[in-house]
């Protein structure tokens, strides 16, 4: 995964926070050898659609694109969660997937 960043306005309110999120989340957790990108982003995508975190979910949704999963087996695991984490976090995950696959086609 390329290093990542919080978005620069989060910093001049919170830039212990983006500090944080730079360095340990994106610069040691994402770039452990124990989990492939791809596997990771299998499993963010999956948390926050099961806990409707939807403002995150887009932007993971991406990189799990960009991290080599397809819209298919993103779309499987949202299914998948339906009966676990509940039907109305799946379909607003599989809206936002829905959006993002549209987009990168056109």
């Amino acid at each position: 995964m390329p290093k990542q960043s919080a978005p620069e306005e989060l910093a001049r309110i919170a830039p212990k926070l983006v500090e944080v999120t730079d360095d340990v989340l994106f610069g040691d957790v994402w770039e452990r050898t124990e989990l492939s990108p791809r596997d990771r982003s299998l499993v963010t995508v999956s948390v926050l659609a099961a806990l409707y975190r939807g403002e995150q979910l887009p932007y993971h949704l991406g990189v799990a694109l960009e991290n080599g999963l397809t819209v298919e087996e993103l779309s499987e695991a949202i299914t998948h969660l339906a009966f676990y984490a509940g039907w109305p976090n799946a379909m607003t995950a599989i809206t936002q997937l829905r959006k993002i696959a549209d987009e990168r086609a056109s």
